[in-house]
């Protein structure tokens, strides 16, 4: 007699598959090369500076942990809003994370909120640690995926999409905004946060992406490129990719009140 069923939802290795794999039927790359094979998208992922700030970064001890206590868009924790970012209650709304890291906000939006979150990350050493300590719980399902990937070979429709220092700022938004925008419910909500752009004397990218410097927990550093916009910036870019800005705020360092950390954008699909 079979044994009762899992008592959580169990990963979609399909989804999985047709994230990493490069034989999807009809792929299309945007340059007219060759995707990268299963293998050189494992090398690209290993070199990638996430995966050596994932491996660096303590875990918490293994096993199920209880869902956060509170949903974290900045790097300080308490600071700014909280699920209000989203505009409308989130209880029983699709979700899709871009970027989730550990799956602590995941776990925080479907434990206490009553969401049904899909979670992706690139680095499956994160989402190896989000299933060991949230997999437990109902309503969310953690993916090792590119952001494009998912959202260009998915059918999937989604009530909000959602990035904490992610996808959004990390991959070119001209891109990436009309492929979430695809994915995304009529009017429904696009919420980010990105580095502040003046954070420590920086000034706003013009339109391009800027070299930045990942710290990693062993005190070197690991160059990646951000689209640093300026909220103007940022309110044009939506809405070349059919987006209205709603709101933007700045998160500041509580012991520096003068000194913005974070940008948390919150837009609406149109």
């Amino acid at each position: 007699m079979p044994g009762p069923g899992p008592r959580w939802p169990l990963p979609d290795r399909a989804a999985e598959r047709r994230c990493l794999s490069p034989f999807v039927a009809g792929l299309r790359h945007p340059v007219r090369k060759p995707p990268p094979s299963f293998s050189e998208t494992c090398m690209i992922t290993l070199t990638s500076p996430w995966y050596a700030y994932a491996r660096q970064s303590p875990d918490e001890p293994g096993g199920s942990l209880l869902p956060p206590p509170r949903l974290e868009w900045g790097t300080y924790p308490g600071t700014g809003p909280g699920t209000e970012a989203f505009v409308r209650d989130v209880r029983g709304r699709k979700l899709l994370e871009l970027g989730c890291g550990a799956g602590r906000n995941a776990a925080y939006l479907a434990g206490r909120e009553g969401a049904h979150v899909t979670a992706i990350d690139m680095i499956d050493l994160q989402i190896r640690r989000a299933r060991d300590h949230y997999g437990h719980l109902p309503g969310v399902s953690f993916l090792t995926c590119d952001a494009l990937r998912f959202l260009r070979h998915g059918t999937e429709r989604f009530d909000g999409v959602y990035s904490v220092f992610g996808a959004v700022g990390l991959v070119d938004p001209d891109v990436l905004l009309p492929a979430i925008r695809a994915r995304l419910n009529q009017h429904r909500p696009l919420v980010f946060s990105v580095p502040h752009p003046q954070r420590a004397g920086r000034r706003p990218a013009l339109g391009r992406a800027l070299t930045d410097f990942l710290a990693l927990p062993d005190g070197t550093h690991r160059a990646l490129a951000r689209w640093e916009f300026d909220v103007p910036q940022w309110a044009a870019t939506l809405a070349y990719a059919g987006f209205r800005l709603s709101r933007a705020q700045e998160l500041k360092n509580p012991r520096h009140a003068h000194t913005p950390s974070t940008l948390l954008i919150t837009a609406r699909r149109l």
